[in-house]
């Protein structure tokens, strides 16, 4: 338990990009312990370190339509619609 309040642990499948599968727990409405497998791994524990405790509306709207190149996605705009989906769930 963090803050007094029970995690909920979540895992998407994202679209579009190199990753294959994002985990994360949501408690008290803060991200912890991103995990991506596959894609650019040095990039997205950057992003996993950067979005560890940051509020999840907070972390929506700053990933949210970053492209990568000429995809109409990235791995920050797949968490955005993980964080989207997880937050619908709480």
């Amino acid at each position: 338990m963090l803050g007094g309040f029970t995690m909920k642990n979540f895992e998407y499948a994202p679209q579009g990009v190199c990753s294959k599968a994002m985990f994360f727990g949501i408690d008290d409405n803060k991200i912890h312990g991103l995990r991506v497998v596959g894609g650019c791994n040095g990039n997205l524990q950057g992003i996993g370190k950067l979005v560890e405790g940051m509020d999840i509306d907070d972390a929506i709207s700053r990933l949210e339509g970053i492209r990568c190149g000429s995809r109409p996605t990235s791995c920050p705009d797949q968490l955005s619609k993980a964080l989207k989906e997880a937050k619908e769930q709480l």
